[in-house]
């Protein structure tokens, strides 16, 4: 309610409407399973591995580095898979 309020005083609330209007009817790509690979799946995967090398090297410093490099492995192989879908196109 008070955005309308803003509104009706703005001299240029034609413009924004339209603008709005035209990004509303864009069609484009969903992005929603990039960003799920892009930020969850690292989390996840680093969660995953900490549990398990937690487990099997029982509270040792080395378990949260061997997690860490799993994580950090599977974002470069994400970025190369991603490199190469973009070649491809």
């Amino acid at each position: 309610m008070a955005q309308e309020k803003f509104c009706q005083s703005c001299n240029q609330k034609h413009d924004c409407r339209e603008v709005y209007q035209e990004l509303s009817d864009t069609k484009g790509p969903s992005v929603a399973l990039k960003a799920v690979v892009a930020f969850l799946l690292p989390i996840l995967v680093f969660i995953a591995c900490l549990a398990a090398f937690e487990a099997i090297l029982a509270k040792t410093g080395l378990s949260f580095l061997l997690a860490l490099s799993v994580s950090f492995a599977l974002i470069l192989i994400i970025k190369a898979i991603n490199r190469q879908l973009s070649k491809n196109k």
